[in-house]
């Protein structure tokens, strides 16, 4: 047999260290969680499709929900358009928004929103991320959101405002693009279940898919109402007492407008 040269050993060591590479990359691959509950696969499909037919996210936007096997992953479509996810598009992720098994399907840049608010907030179960016009203004003016009505009982905590160039810098491109960003939004979410991001957009948190939905929902309508009103004159808003009454009937309702949402996206 002939003796291999200096370039063949070099060439094969290149190989091994390539193989090695390829193989600590696959060993460090985080491990699935299993298949989401049938159930919960149907819902998140569902709410895309509700949050586009309400006019809550258009061609952007993205919600998610904590997989029902492991706390510490949760499930979020493709990169795409909201209104037309389906069971073939949703994606498993870690905490880190690092893809279980991306099979060649792009993930939406700012997974970074869900996994740090997955992260920080061990009673969210589902985050939604939308463009809403109607809540932009209350994010770049000094006036706050606050509840109108009773549906939107849930911004009785208040609806903070994440600045991004406290965190990126004067020269961002305003989209949370990786853990740090992800991490600063959640800090600014706290304990409420809207955030507001300047000049971008917002996040809206829930206990599940159907509830962050709802909030979701509302949280568009009351600042809607809230503009309308404020044009009248003085506003008298729920009070706190009042809202952290009503918040949970609220949430305890939530499938008479499910029910009703989902009948009108999925026909």
């Amino acid at each position: 047999m002939k003796a291999l040269g200096r370039r063949e050993l070099m060439a094969l060591a290149g190989g091994g260290l390539a193989v090695a590479a390829f193989s600590a990359a696959r060993a460090q691959a985080p491990a699935s969680a299993g298949a989401p509950s049938p159930k919960l696969l149907d819902e998140l499909v569902a709410a895309n499709r509700i949050l586009a037919d309400q006019g809550v996210v258009d061609g952007f936007g993205h919600v998610s929900a904590r997989h029902d096997k492991r706390p510490d992953r949760f499930l979020l479509a493709r990169s795409m358009a909201p209104g037309l996810v389906t069971p073939a598009d949703i994606m498993e992720f870690d905490l880190d928004g690092v893809a279980v098994d991306p099979r060649g399907r792009t993930p939406y840049i700012e997974r970074f929103i869900h996994s740090e608010i997955f992260r920080a907030r061990a009673d969210v179960g589902a985050v939604v991320h939308s463009h809403n016009p109607a809540l932009i203004p209350f994010g770049v003016s000094k006036v706050p959101l606050r509840p109108v009505y009773h549906m939107a009982s849930f911004l009785g905590a208040g609806a903070p405002v994440f600045e991004i160039r406290e965190v990126a810098g004067p020269q961002s491109d305003m989209l949370i693009r990786d853990v740090r960003l992800g991490r600063a939004l959640a800090r600014t979410l706290g304990r409420s279940t809207v955030a507001l991001m300047r000049g971008h957009g917002a996040v809206v948190v829930g206990d599940n898919v159907k509830t962050a939905v709802m909030h979701a929902v509302y949280a568009q309508i009351d600042a809607v109402v809230q503009a309308q009103a404020m044009q009248l004159g003085p506003v008298t808003y729920l009070n706190p007492s009042e809202a952290a009454k009503i918040a949970p009937q609220n949430d305890a309702l939530v499938d008479k407008n499910w029910d009703l949402w989902r009948a009108h996206a999925l026909k």
